[in-house]
């Protein structure tokens, strides 16, 4: 389970350094990741304060954009 859930963030890293282009694959791992971190902030306050990167946050703002055009 875990080489799963570092696949996410490889997908997302590769896109950031542009080592791969941003694809719908880039956007699945961006919400897989973000459910996630909103399950892990609803069991524990710990991770209350946790949030994407800027750069991670304007991949899912482009995605947005994207679907709505």
């Amino acid at each position: 389970m875990l080489g799963a859930e570092c696949d996410h963030f490889k997908v997302i890293t590769e896109s950031l350094s542009g080592a791969r282009p941003t694809d719908e694959e880039i956007f699945s791992s961006i919400a897989v990741l973000a459910e996630r971190l909103e399950r892990l902030k609803k069991t524990n306050a710990l991770f209350d304060e946790v949030s994407f990167s800027e750069q991670v946050e304007e991949l899912a703002l482009r995605e947005m954009t994207s679907a709505i055009s």
